[in-house]
């Protein structure tokens, strides 16, 4: 029998059902480890949750917490994007003050609270360009876009089954697969790239790719899209589509590996790309593709689950399942894109990533270095958000959201 790998991916996820008993079985463990004589309060409470007309689960109240000693650069903060389990509407907007040492949970509650669903159903993707902060809210099929300082929505873009954002001269380009949420090898919806007027908020286009694209990036005038086939387990797509900006048509297709995932460039004209592999016999791994010949120059054997760059550094988090150990085997590494050479196999230097049970988002403050590693824990449970200095040091630690995953930070750098 061959163990899949544990790494929750977002369609793993999506379909981890049921997502009620799921939560249920983790109160009721909690509560009578706790209070293991109160059978009356468990009848009540299962009762209560089975006629329950409301489906979505339970949302923390907007809430703060001092966790560091105030830090003053021209970084004043960052926003979290707590995805949440799909189906949950829980998708939350925590955000870090460098200034105050605070970390607020669930802030677009508390600044936008005549929305009655508050942010939606699935978290994939956040990021600040101007004034404005840009949620991807993948199965609400929407892009909330809110004040960068204040978080009080602006608008809202409607994008089907919508999945990642970049930017790039007054436009926004997000990734969509068009069709529902469907696990089907014959699937035949492909997806597209929208691209969006950032100061109406208006979508100009659409440009088809290949099926259920994923990470994007802009370099040498082109944006490359992650094409991953991720609703066709097991015959997966392996291909970068290649969209010239200028006439915003698709112009080639680049064979990589099997469901791709995460893209990002960095100065040097590099493209970087992880897959996920297909969970059984083909590993993740990372690939670089050179955007001025848009040839595949470069693979790295390592399991990426995530990833973020930082000047000339890919930090890295993976975790891949051991059928030796029987347990998760996870990696926090460095490679350098200039060499494009593992220089680090454990950013993480002081033990504390023992801590870690499931490391799910990453990002780096491009000033002080600071590192930052989520925790996704069990997935249907608040996370946790883990800081290190630039030595791999634990800093502090705090509680997020559900599925705490992406960051922008908000200032200049």
């Amino acid at each position: 029998m061959v163990k899949m790998n544990f790494v929750k991916t977002q369609v793993e996820y999506e379909f981890s059902k049921p997502l009620f008993s799921k939560t249920l079985l983790v109160a009721l463990k909690s509560y009578t480890k706790h209070f293991p004589y109160s059978f009356i309060f468990l009848i009540l409470f299962i009762t209560s949750c089975l006629i329950s007309c409301r489906k979505d689960i339970e949302i923390f109240p907007p809430e703060s917490e001092e966790v560091s000693n105030p830090e003053f650069t021209s970084i004043q903060g960052f926003y979290l994007l707590n995805e949440g389990n799909m189906g949950s509407n829980k998708s939350t907007l925590d955000y870090f003050n460098y200034e105050t040492g605070t970390y607020f949970r669930n802030i677009y509650a508390d600044a936008n609270p005549s929305i009655p669903k508050e942010l939606g159903d699935v978290g994939n993707d956040v990021a600040i360009y101007g004034n404005k902060l840009y949620a991807i809210i993948n199965c609400s099929n929407k892009i909330e876009v809110m004040d960068a300082k204040t978080a009080k929505r602006i608008g809202q873009i409607n994008i089907p089954n919508c999945r990642n954002i970049v930017f790039h001269n007054g436009f926004a380009y997000v990734t969509s697969y068009a069709g529902p949420v469907q696990i089907n090898p014959d699937y035949q919806q492909v997806g597209y790239v929208a691209k969006i007027d950032t100061a109406s908020l208006q979508i100009l286009s659409q440009c088809l790719v290949g099926l259920q694209p994923d990470g994007l990036a802009v370099a040498n005038g082109k944006i490359y899209v992650a094409n991953s086939g991720g609703y066709l387990s097991p015959n997966y797509e392996n291909t970068i589509s290649v969209i010239d900006i200028a006439s915003f048509r698709e112009t080639k297709r680049i064979t990589v590996a099997a469901n791709l995932h995460r893209v990002c460039a960095d100065k040097h004209g590099n493209i970087w790309v992880s897959t996920r592999g297909d969970y059984y016999s083909t590993p993740s791994k990372l690939y670089c593709i050179d955007s001025k010949t848009d040839q595949l120059t470069d693979s790295i054997n390592m399991a990426v689950s995530n990833f973020h760059l930082d000047n000339d550094r890919l930090y890295i988090i993976g975790v891949k399942w051991s059928n030796v150990t029987m347990s998760n085997e996870i990696n926090y590494s460095i490679v350098d894109v200039i060499s494009k050479q593992i220089i680090s196999r454990k950013f993480i230097t002081d033990g504390t990533d023992a801590d870690i049970r499931m490391p799910y988002g990453i990002a780096v403050n491009p000033i002080t270095k600071d590192i930052y590693v989520t925790d996704a824990r069990n997935h249907v449970t608040p996370g946790t958000l883990y800081c290190f200095d630039k030595n791999g040091k634990k800093k502090w630690s705090v509680r997020t959201g559900d599925i705490p995953a992406h960051f922008a930070f908000i200032g200049k750098y």
